[in-house]
């Protein structure tokens, strides 16, 4: 009897972390004072919009002590993927520039004309070229800074906010102006974005 009994907890311990793995990335986080969805954004490196829907809030409004679920958020090796990228595109841009960029990425993720991962949109090739020349010219196989990665989890927060630009490009150096016929949502530092 001891020995069944021992098996088929052993059994469900196996199911329990077969469920945990499945949902390794989903976590519970209880509320403390200070807590925004925002900062929770920031803090897990998932959209405060995610959050919010996750936890069925039609409202910002949360409470201390209240649990809230965290859904998944992107891979640790897509993450790594697009601060490298960020690092490449933006180094000697401000900060928000930063931010912009990744969230360029994002922006492009969701978007029907674009793959539906962020590993495909930074490695597309499109009619020959390189949506990003740092992944051709080899600049984003160098490590991420940690501003950089910083950047990443902000954008994570932010997005599914802003004002959705999917292209951005640096005028002064810019070899195809094409992007100039889009529509401009905002300039940071020496980048265009635009949609």
């Amino acid at each position: 009897m001891k020995k069944l009994l021992i098996t088929l907890c052993a059994t469900a311990s196996l199911l329990m972390i077969g469920a945990t793995e499945t949902n390794a990335q989903s976590k519970t986080h209880t509320v403390v004072s200070g807590d925004t969805f925002y900062k929770l954004g920031q803090q897990y490196g998932v959209s405060a919009k995610a959050i919010q829907q996750a936890n069925s809030k039609s409202s910002s409004t949360i409470f201390v002590g209240e649990k809230l679920v965290i859904p998944a958020s992107i891979s640790a090796a897509e993450k790594d993927l697009l601060a490298r990228l960020v690092r490449a595109e933006a180094e000697g841009e401000p900060y928000a520039g930063k931010v912009a960029v990744a969230t360029v990425v994002l922006n492009r993720v969701d978007h029907s004309d674009f793959p539906n991962s962020i590993t495909r949109v930074i490695n597309e090739v499109s009619n020959g070229y390189y949506a990003f020349s740092p992944v051709q010219n080899g600049r984003i196989n160098r490590a991420a800074d940690a501003e950089s990665i910083r950047a990443v989890e902000e954008a994570l927060a932010f997005h599914g906010k802003g004002a959705g630009s999917v292209f951005f490009y640096n005028p002064t150096i810019a070899t195809n102006h094409w992007n100039a016929t889009r529509t401009e949502t905002v300039r940071i530092g020496n980048h265009v974005f635009a949609k």
